[in-house]
């Protein structure tokens, strides 16, 4: 459910930033699930040194930046190298921004993510192996930019968040079905990229 299908215009700017590299990621496995993902797996010290990098590089974000970050460890680590490379004041902590929930593939190689897209691209709801739907996380993240579009104006938000459901929010703003969340270009760890609004569905 795309909660910005009915939006002409944005109240602010919306910045995306996926985590840097984690341990998770050095382990080449899936780490989804909240109970462990909360606590642990936080940013390798070149995951570290990535977010430091690209943030230094940007040109836009600045002191005044509102930062909004899934609670799990690597993007919480991610957001305060943010914070704390910008001077930003506001850093806020959203379950909305959560690592998509990949099920029976917890744990497992990071390969198989490429099973659970393939299924994405035939249904946007399906859930198959306990996996949270892209719909699913289509409605969560772009409730909560309905929720900062009436709390905030003129404001550059920054969300850290993870590739899944960064991508997925993209098509949010995009006005295109989740299912075709895979189909826009990649987003890297660390990158920051703005995200605009389409005019229509």
């Amino acid at each position: 459910m795309n909660n910005l299908n009915q939006i002409k215009n944005l109240n602010n700017r919306y910045f995306i930033i996926r985590h840097g590299e984690s341990e998770a990621n050095v382990l080449g496995i899936i780490l989804s699930f909240p109970e462990e993902g909360v606590l642990k797996f936080g940013l390798s010290e070149k995951g570290k040194t990535q977010v430091r990098d690209s943030i230094l590089l940007n040109k836009v974000l600045d002191s005044d930046t509102i930062i909004y970050s899934s609670d799990f460890k690597r993007a919480k680590e991610t957001a305060e190298i943010a914070k704390d490379v910008l001077g930003a004041k506001i850093l806020i902590l959203t379950p909305k921004l959560r690592e998509r929930n990949f099920g029976k593939w917890e744990h497992t190689d990071n390969k198989n993510y490429n099973e659970v897209w393939k299924d994405d691209k035939s249904d946007f709801d399906h859930n198959n192996g306990n996996v949270e739907s892209a719909n699913s996380v289509l409605k969560r993240t772009t409730e909560l930019i309905l929720e900062l579009e009436k709390n905030f104006k003129n404001k550059k938000i920054l969300l850290s968040s993870h590739g899944d459901a960064l991508q997925i929010l993209q098509t949010g703003f995009m006005k295109v079905s989740a299912s075709k969340h895979r189909d826009l270009s990649h987003l890297n760890v660390a990158e920051i990229r703005e995200l605009k609004l389409a005019d229509s569905f």
